[in-house]
């Protein structure tokens, strides 16, 4: 993508080139972001709120897999609260092969988007690795393999029972839809979410984050190649 603030994909370095008031607060969050991913050991909370982060991969890779409908509370930009609906998933140990979010935002009246992209260029090496990991989905598009023993139509309070999904459970209420399986593989994934939680660890080899004037988009994700390995 083009145009804008831009930080260059380079270990341990963001170089921010134009709009120094935008990029100011993203500067020191990548700054932060990246000292924490060099002691492999990031915890993760991306929050939406009022307007979902857009979430594009190549594939993702989980093991112990738990999903459920529930409602996720969020603060609007009036200020006042409300839910939405969501479908939360979790899993116990994950691998992603490439991951991009993108957040627009307003400044003084002015809109501009916030992108960050982990991993690396190459789709056949599921470089980014995390604990348990939570994501409340608004939409998504792509492909899903389930596979092992898979249990569809479980009662939502139930889905992340039995050692699947996160140790916290996925918070969904009785008589609500949901389902476990041993693993789940996403491929070729634009989804909408409104929550990101990983709170246990992520590490990746690359993290770049960039401020841009306007909508921007993360690119379209290539298909995966191969499988994870170790």
């Amino acid at each position: 993508m083009s145009g804008g603030t831009r930080a260059g994909r380079r270990e341990g370095r963001t170089h921010w080139r134009r709009t120094p008031l935008l990029a100011a607060p993203a500067t020191a969050a990548a700054g932060a972001l990246l000292w924490q991913l060099g002691t492999g050991a990031l915890a993760v909370d991306f929050r939406a709120q009022e307007k979902p982060l857009q979430l594009t991969t190549s594939s993702l890779y989980g093991t112990a897999y738990a999903a459920a409908t529930v409602d996720q509370p969020v603060t609007r930009a009036d200020g006042s609260s409300g839910s939405v609906p969501v479908l939360r998933m979790g899993f116990r140990e994950g691998r992603v092969n490439g991951l991009c979010l993108s957040r627009q935002q307003e400044v003084l009246g002015v809109p501009y988007s916030i992108v960050l992209e982990l991993g690396d260029d190459d789709p056949a090496t599921w470089e980014v690795r995390t604990g348990e990991t939570v994501i409340d989905l608004v939409s998504a598009d792509g492909v899903l393999d389930l596979d092992g023993v898979v249990d569809i139509n479980v009662n939502g309070s139930a889905a992340g029972a039995d050692g699947k999904g996160p140790s916290g459970g996925l918070g969904s209420g009785p008589d609500r839809f949901g389902l476990r399986a041993d693993y789940a593989k996403f491929h070729s994934i634009d989804a909408r979410t409104q929550d990101i939680q990983i709170p246990g660890f992520l590490t990746t080899p690359g993290l770049a984050i960039r401020v841009e004037p306007g909508t921007v988009r993360c690119p379209e994700p290539r298909p995966p190649r191969g499988t994870p390995v170790g």
